[in-house]
């Protein structure tokens, strides 16, 4: 039995994934496969019968069959190009279902740009695969079939055209294993530098003020002579391919007519078969034309296997559990996290926060206080112990019923959503019906923005809530405001990364208010850098080096002079 990898077994599942339309592909192409088959001899009988003064009737048989070829054209068209879309959006969609279940570690390991180009480059050409491997399996045929044709003439033909054909069968082997390194090759620098060139114009502003701009491309087309010689690889090897084929075939054809000539003339054949057998020949010295399908082939499975790298990435497994009644008490037990080099992110953190209860967390850079806002709402999983919410594990909670208890705000949120409403609710439960322009806000919605002091520059928006956020200028205080409203949307508990680090002191000071004043039973995190916020909460967890070095209030911990040092400019940030 032979063994595939993950990229063969996705390109299999890939090819099937057409449908019907792969299906139809495979019998229109069989169909112009016997078509083109059954036309020499067709012909050959024709000529015979006009020779001899009979009917007509294998010439009108030989036009229909050039119908028949006509008409497989077109249709090959129309399926290969439906069956490759539904294939290439299956795989889009499972790709995007994966990537957005993977957790926030896993994909910090690919460039933005890379995933792009996995997600509509490579899944395309992966999505081809159905047609590649349909289109190359039918190709072959026909030479095939020729020399059985030939065989069956005159056994000496049939051993002339595989004899050239085995040749061409060894060249064209050694093309698809060469490319297929050449093309993968090729795919893998061409992410390598989507993914530089997104981050620089994510940083285009900061790459203007630093005058930095030569730089940032020399750096962006580094791989650039890579990615060039991977290509020039490809397409020698294409050409090369193409040349050794193309002067093979010839002499093969030109060797099977001569082979039919004699046998014309010591009377083996007729003068139709020989216009067969010529026929025949073109047909089995067009297996070199097979080449373009190959390729097409090599490209369909180093795409796959791009795609199958990222779908090989273990998703984190979600549970089927609902929160009990309750105010949103976290508890972590032996907490640990690794970097990837093995070095301990956190170490050991037991911490538990009483239901409703504001907790300020602070640290030097690189304490990991980042991470551990992370693993609380379950971002991404610890290395070794268990986070609980309200005494269930977050490991065994559904994803909606997680998402509607937890809500984060970063220091640079996104906002996603069609309007402005939808980006501050996008974790509530989806109406129903779809909303209008003219449709009230949500309860939720209105009480997060106002919490979070958007809600007057909402109101002053042409369409208030159901503004498009493409129609939104914000800045980014605003933009941070909105990030705020879309955590304080969440049930029980809110989790704050450095949330307020782009507001001016006194709307900071407002939501700070609000949030330490928030009526209801939702517990609060907050990432700060900030002395003020730490004294406002209830307790200050003091992260220092990964461990859990104080759990206090902060007038308790000020007397510690290295509590003091992490507020100092030079020890302030995430």
């Amino acid at each position: 039995m032979p063994t595939f990898d993950a990229g063969d077994r996705l390109l299999r599942r890939t090819a099937r994934d057409g449908g019907g339309w792969t299906g139809g592909l495979a019998a229109v192409a069989l169909l112009g496969a016997t078509a083109e088959l059954l036309l020499p001899a067709a012909l050959g009988r024709a000529v015979d019968a006009a020779l001899a003064g009979g009917s007509g009737r294998w010439a009108v048989f030989a036009a229909g069959l050039v119908v028949v070829l006509i008409g497989v054209d077109t249709l090959t068209d129309l399926a290969s190009g439906f069956g490759a879309a539904r294939a290439t959006a299956g795989l889009r969609r499972h790709l995007l279902r994966h990537v957005f279940a993977l957790d926030v570690r896993a994909t910090r390991r690919y460039p933005v740009g890379d995933l792009v180009g996995r997600l509509v480059g490579q899944a395309a050409d992966a999505g081809q695969a159905g047609n590649a491997v349909v289109l190359a399996v039918v190709a072959v045929l026909p030479p095939l079939g020729s020399v059985v044709a030939l065989t069956i003439m005159e056994p000496v033909l049939g051993i002339t055209l595989l004899a050239g054909l085995t040749l061409l069968a060894v060249l064209m082997r050694a093309f698809v294993a060469d490319a297929s390194t050449a093309t993968a090759g090729y795919q893998r620098v061409l992410g390598t530098i989507a993914g530089r060139l997104l981050e620089s114009l994510t940083g285009a502003r900061t790459i203007a003020a630093a005058a930095t701009v030569h730089r940032e491309e020399d750096r962006v087309l580094a791989a650039l002579p890579e990615l060039g010689r991977h290509g020039r690889r490809s397409w020698e090897l294409l050409a090369r391919a193409s040349a050794r084929t193309s002067a093979v075939a010839p002499l093969l054809h030109l060797s099977v007519v001569a082979v039919g000539g004699y046998a014309l003339t010591a009377g083996w054949l007729t003068p139709g078969q020989l216009v067969a057998a010529v026929r025949y020949a073109a047909m089995g010295a067009g297996l070199g034309g097979v080449l373009a399908t190959l390729n097409h082939l090599v490209r369909s499975r180093a795409g796959a296997h791009r795609v199958a790298e990222l779908l090989q990435q273990p998703v984190a497994p979600v549970g089927d559990r609902s929160l009990p009644p309750g105010g949103g008490a976290l508890r972590l037990r032996g907490v640990r996290v690794y970097a990837d080099d093995g070095r301990p992110i956190l170490d050991g953190i037991d911490l538990d926060i009483p239901a409703g209860a504001t907790v300020a967390v602070v640290g030097a850079s690189g304490a990991g206080k980042s991470t551990l806002a992370a693993v609380a709402g379950r971002l991404h999983d610890p290395d070794d112990g268990e986070v609980r919410l309200d005494d269930v594990p977050l490991r065994d909670l559904d994803g909606p019923a997680l998402r509607r208890a937890v809500g984060y705000a970063f220091d640079r949120p996104v906002l996603i959503g069609e309007t402005v409403h939808d980006a501050i609710g996008m974790a509530l439960p989806v109406d129903s019906t779809p909303p209008t322009d003219r449709s009230p806000a949500k309860p939720a919605v209105l009480q997060a923005a106002h919490l979070a002091a958007v809600a007057d520059v909402i109101e002053r928006l042409p369409d208030g809530y159901r503004t498009p956020m493409v129609d939104t200028p914000l800045s980014g205080g605003e933009t941070q405001r909105l990030g705020l409203a879309r955590a304080f949307a969440a049930e029980r508990l809110l989790i704050l990364d450095d949330a307020t680090s782009s507001l001016d002191t006194a709307t900071e000071h407002r939501i700070t208010e609000a949030l330490i004043g928030w009526a209801g039973s939702r517990t609060r995190l907050v990432v700060t850098h900030r002395p003020a916020v730490a004294a406002a909460a209830d307790l200050v967890a003091w992260l220092d080096g990964g461990r859990l070095r104080g759990l206090a209030p902060h007038r308790r911990l000020w007397a510690d002079p290295d509590y003091r040092a992490v507020f100092q400019p030079a020890g302030g940030g995430s």
